[in-house]
């Protein structure tokens, strides 16, 4: 059995041969129960070869006493032009900034991405980095660091050291990142345990999700393995039973692809995420439970997510060297040179 992450996975699925075994067979008895999406990102020609930890919702992470002290209510903030004229509020009575942008990595563009449907690549394999969606959203993020609601993220990404002080300072009102980020916050930022919690993302336009299902780490069976039914039954069971999704949560802080022990009392139980969060962390995952888009998981995916880190996004964000428009471009560029 191996643990593959998610942006590398393609990378074997490739070939006539796939070394890893199908999982349809455990997968099914379950099917019914899980968020699918997260099947889908590690499927090819119709079979499974992976099942995730978690599904990685994202969520906004919100800073109640800087909101209060604003005087927002997040739970009117439903748009992101809502979330914007809401920053602008926030910074006028606080003089904090309402959100920060990753300059170095992927997750405070692809969550927007994946909720409007876009991807890096179409599912047939096509290069759409630079499409229309992916461009206003990569703008988006510019005009808001230009207006003065939003900061580049110090040390360039949300899992720097340099941000993780500056966020435990106080000194951002909201974040947009999965549920797993969940444990930077309670293992790197305590000073705000009490003063966070999560609501849906906002939306650019009716119809978009108010989700998305990021970040991951597929187990799969090796067609190497001397047991492979063995391995496949266990593997199933220690993620898709009932009664182990509850302990992805309790023993590991995911939230689990069994989306019906979202709404389960288990859950509210006091651990140090609910004594950081509060107590209704899946009674707002539940409402999410079918606002997922499925990842685009093409054999050039790998590259994809690499090119969006470590091309696009320094030269329209960090050093701001490229217009949003070029810098997809030229990243889009680059993939359609693959093979």
């Amino acid at each position: 059995m191996v643990d593959i992450e998610i942006s590398r996975f393609a990378n074997y699925l490739q070939g006539s041969k796939i070394q890893l075994e199908p999982l349809n067979d455990v997968i099914a008895p379950n099917l019914q129960y899980v968020v699918k999406s997260r099947l889908d990102n590690y499927a090819k020609n119709g079979n499974y070869y992976g099942i995730d930890y978690h599904v990685g919702a994202t969520v906004v992470y919100y800073n109640t006493e800087i909101m209060n002290a604003a005087g927002v209510n997040i739970d009117n903030i439903k748009t992101w032009q809502d979330f914007v004229d809401a920053g602008k509020i926030v910074k006028q009575k606080t003089g904090k900034y309402m959100t920060a942008y990753e300059t170095t990595e992927h997750w405070s563009m692809y969550p927007m991405m994946n909720q409007r449907g876009s991807d890096v690549f179409a599912a047939d394999g096509s290069v759409i980095l630079d499409n229309a969606t992916n461009t206003e959203i990569l703008q988006f993020l510019l005009d808001n660091i230009h207006s003065g609601i939003a900061v580049k993220a110090p040390g360039g990404f949300m899992h720097s050291e340099e941000w993780y002080g500056y966020m435990n300072k106080g000194n951002v009102a909201a974040i947009l990142m999965p549920a797993w980020y969940m444990g930077r916050f309670t293992d790197y930022m305590p000073d705000l345990k009490g003063k966070m919690t999560i609501r849906p993302m906002p939306i650019f336009k009716q119809g978009d999700k108010r989700s998305a299902g990021m970040g991951g780490t597929g187990t799969a069976v090796t067609s190497q393995a001397k047991n492979k039914q063995l391995a496949k039954d266990f593997l199933a069971f220690s993620k898709l039973d009932r009664d182990q999704a509850i302990k992805l949560w309790t023993f590991l802080g995911f939230d689990p692809l069994r989306w019906d022990v979202w709404d389960d009392p288990v859950m509210k139980q006091p651990n140090k995420f609910t004594d950081y969060f509060g107590p209704d962390i899946f009674s707002l995952l539940y409402t999410l439970k079918d606002e997922f888009n499925p990842l685009n998981i093409t054999p050039n995916y790998p590259q994809g997510i690499t090119v969006l880190q470590k091309s696009v996004m320094p030269a329209a964000l960090e050093t701001e060297s490229k217009t949003p428009a070029q810098a997809l471009k030229d990243g889009a560029a680059e993939l359609r040179a693959l093979k």
